[in-house]
C-alpha cells in the first residue's frame, strides 16, 4: 500500500494524540508530534529515505522513530499504532473533530463518564453529567452542543481543498487508461463550489463496461456501491461518494455540460433549447416536434451554448445568477487565471506560528514564478501564534530589508497581520503601522458580538489609514464554524469608501469572503487580493483554490490586487489610501 508524507505526519500525529490521552510521559508525547513536524518539512523525499532506512541525521528523528518510519514507509502501516488505536472504541475519533475538545478534555470524558462518540458526548451534555467535570461550564456545554450540530449538519459535506489531490490523481488514472477518449470531473467540483456532496467524473470511451471495472478498482475507492455497464458508484476511505459514467464521444459534450449542473442553470438553458425547437439532455439535442428544424452537429460543450446564441458560460458561473443575460447580451468576463498571479500578501513564518523561516517562504514564491511575497506575522495579542511584540516586528522588517537586496526580480513586502480588538482599535499603534509597506487587520476573538457591534468594529478598522487589507472577514471555518454575524455589504460600501481592499482568504478551511458576495462587489467597484494565509511553503499552493474561488465570483484580472506587476503593486501601496480603489 503506498502511503504519502501526509500519511505518515498523520499518523504520527495521532499517536502523539492517543498518548497524551493515556497520560503518557509528555516528553514521549511530543517526540511523535515533532517528528511529524519533521515529516512535513522535510525537504527532500522522506518517504523515499524512511522506506530505504536511511534516516540517519535528520534533526528530531531518533533511533526508535526511524524504526517505526521504515515500517510505516515499507508498509503502508505501524503495528505500534494499530495497536494503540485498538484500546480504545473506534467512535472516540470522532470527538476529536469537535470544536473545543482537546485531548484532555476527551480523556476527562472517556475515563469518568465512558464518553466514547459524538452520540454518547450529546448524552453527557444535554444530562447534565458533563456539568460535573472540571472546564465543562455552563457555556462550554453550550459550545459544544452548539458544535455537534453544526457537525451533524455537515456530516455528507467535504471541503474542496480537502478533497481536489484525491479527485485529481483519480481523474489522472482515468486519463492514462487505454479506452478513455476524453474524460472530466462535473459536478460542483467543476463548478468549484466550496463543499460538495460527492464527485462526478464522466468518460468517453468504446468500451464503457471496461471503464466503470476499472474505476470500481481505482487504488483510492475503499469499497463499491454500484458496478454497472455505464455506471459506477464507489466510496473512499473518508467516506465520499464517487460516481463514475461512461458515455460515446458523441454524447460526451451533452453529458459534461448536463452533469456540471447547476440543477438551476440546466433548466433556464432547456427552456431557451425549447424556444429554439429542440429538447436538450444529457444524450444531445431532439427536435421537440415535427415542425421543429434537425438537430445540429455538437462536438464540444461550448456548441451547445453557441447553437443556442449564447457565449460560452465558465463552469464557475453556473448557478443561474446572471450568466445566461450576460452570455446573451455578449458580456461574459474574461475572468482572472492562475497563472495572471504575480504576487501574494498574508503570509506567516517561524517568527510567529509559520512552519517556514523567511528564506524559505521567499525561495518557495520564487519558485512559483512569483514576483513578490508579503509577510504579515501575527501581532502579539495573538500569544498563543507567539505574535509579535513592535521591537521583534521592526527587527523583522530590517532582516527582510537586508534580504531584498539579494534580488533585482524579486521583493519581500513588510507587514503584518494585526489584531482587530473588540472595540475596533488594532493590535498596533500607528507609528508602528506606518512603517510597514502593508498591513492585514483581522478579527481572532470576540466571536459573539452583536451584528451591528462586529459591523461597527471592521469599519472602524478599515478607517484607520494604515489599514490596507481586512483578512478573512467572516472568520468563518467550512464546515466546522460558522462566521460572526457581520454586515457585508455595509463592509463593502466601507472597504470601497476607505480604499481598503477585502482579501480572498483561500486557505481551503476558510474561502473568506464568500463567493455570493464578490459580482456585486466587483460591481461596485471593490478590489480584492487573492492570499493563502500561507504557515509554510506548500500552503503558497492554495493560491489555486483562490483563482477557483475568484472566478466563481466573477473577477477578473483587474479586480485583483496581486495580478499587478512588482512595479505597479509598488506603486499602488505608495498611493494615499483613497486614492487606491480608483488607480
Amino acid at each position: 500500500m503506498a502511503i504519502s508524507r501526509d500519511d505518515i505526519a498523520a499518523v504520527l500525529d495521532e499517536i502523539a494524540l492517543l498518548l497524551e490521552i493515556k497520560g503518557e510521559n509528555p516528553f514521549k508525547t511530543r517526540a511523535y508530534r515533532n517528528g511529524a513536524e519533521t515529516v512535513r518539512n522535510y525537504d527532500g523525499d522522506i518517504v523515499k529515505k524512511a522506506a530505504a532506512n536511511e534516516l540517519d541525521g535528520i534533526k528530531g528523528i531518533g533511533k526508535a522513530l526511524q524504526e517505526k518510519l521504515h515500517e510505516l514507509a515499507s508498509t503502508g502501516e505501524l503495528k505500534f499504532h494499530q495497536n494503540l488505536r485498538a484500546e480504545f472504541p473506534e467512535g472516540l475519533f470522532d470527538l476529536f473533530g469537535i470544536q473545543g475538545l482537546g485531548p484532555k478534555k476527551v480523556r476527562a470524558l472517556y475515563d469518568q463518564l465512558g464518553v466514547d462518540s459524538i452520540e454518547a458526548l450529546k448524552t453527557a451534555c444535554t444530562d447534565g453529567s458533563a456539568a460535573g467535570l472540571p472546564g465543562f461550564g455552563k457555556k462550554s456545554i453550550e459550545k459544544l452542543l452548539e458544535a455537534i450540530a453544526l457537525k451533524e449538519q455537515f456530516a455528507d459535506l467535504f471541503r474542496l481543498g480537502d478533497i481536489a489531490p484525491i479527485a485529481e490523481s483519480m481523474l489522472e488514472n482515468l486519463r492514462q487508461h487505454p479506452d478513455s477518449l476524453r474524460v472530466e470531473i462535473a459536478g460542483s467540483y467543476r463548478r468549484s463550489k466550496e463543499v460538495l456532496h460527492d464527485i462526478d467524473f464522466l468518460v468517453a470511451t468504446p468500451k464503457p463496461a471496461e471503464m466503470t471495472e476499472y474505476f470500481s478498482q481505482l487504488p483510492e475507492v475503499d469499497s463499491v456501491i454500484v458496478c454497472g455497464s455505464t455506471k459506477a458508484s464507489v466510496r473512499l476511505a473518508n467516506g465520499l461518494q464517487c460516481d463514475l459514467r461512461a458515455v460515446s464521444n458523441e454524447q460526451f459534450p451533452f453529458a459534461l455540460q448536463y452533469f456540471s449542473g447547476s440543477k438551476e442553470h440546466n433548466v433556464a438553458l432547456r427552456s431557451r433549447a425549447l424556444k429554439h425547437g429542440w429538447s436538450l439532455n444529457e444524450y444531445g439535442f431532439t427536435p421537440k416536434d415535427k415542425t421543429s428544424p434537425a438537430a445540429p452537429a455538437v462536438k464540444e460543450e461550448a456548441d451547445i451554448y453557441r447553437i443556442l446564441e449564447l457565449d460560452r458560460i465558465p463552469p464557475e458561473l453556473r448557478e443561474n445568477r446572471g450568466e445566461i443575460e450576460a452570455a446573451e447580451a455578449g458580456e461574459i468576463p474574461r475572468l482572472v487565471e492562475l497563472e495572471n498571479l504575480r504576487g501574494t500578501f498574508h503570509n506567516h513564518t517561524t517568527a510567529s506560528d509559520g512552519k517556514n523561516t523567511l528564506e524559505e517562504m521567499a525561495e518557495a514564491a520564487r519558485d512559483l514564478g512569483l514576483q513578490y511575497l508579503g509577510i504579515a506575522d501575527h501581532s502579539k495579542s495573538q500569544f498563543q501564534a507567539n505574535g509579535l511584540y513592535p521591537d521583534r516586528l521592526l527587527k523583522q522588517v530590517a532582516a527582510i530589508q537586508e534580504l531584498n537586496q539579494s534580488w533585482d526580480d524579486f521583493q519581500i513586502f513588510t507587514g503584518t497581520e494585526v489584531d482587530i480588538l473588540k472595540d475596533g482599535s488594532l493590535d498596533f499603534e500607528d507609528d508602528v503601522l506606518e512603517q510597514l509597506d502593508y498591513s492585514v487587520a483581522s478579527i481572532h476573538g470576540s466571536f459573539q458580538l452583536p451584528e451591528k457591534e462586529m459591523t461597527a468594529r471592521i469599519i472602524k478598522a478599515m478607517e484607520n489609514p494604515h489599514v490596507t487589507m481586512i483578512g478573512h472577514l467572516t472568520g468563518r471555518l467550512l464546515l466546522r464554524r460558522e462566521g460572526y454575524a457581520v454586515d457585508v455589504d455595509k463592509v463593502i460600501d466601507c472597504a470601497i469608501r476607505t480604499g481598503t481592499i477585502i482579501e480572498l482568504n483561500c486557505n481551503p478551511r476558510r474561502l473568506d469572503m464568500d463567493w455570493r458576495h464578490w459580482q456585486r462587489a466587483r460591481d461596485k467597484g471593490l478590489m480584492t487580493s487573492i492570499n493563502p494565509d500561507a504557515h509554510a511553503t506548500e500552503q503558497l499552493q492554495y493560491l489555486a483554490y483562490g483563482i477557483r474561488l475568484a472566478r466563481k465570483g466573477w473577477l477578473r484580472r483587474e479586480d485583483v490586487l496581486n495580478c499587478m506587476t512588482l512595479d505597479e503593486v509598488q506603486r499602488w501601496l505608495k498611493l494615499p489610501k483613497e486614492q487606491r480603489m480608483r488607480a
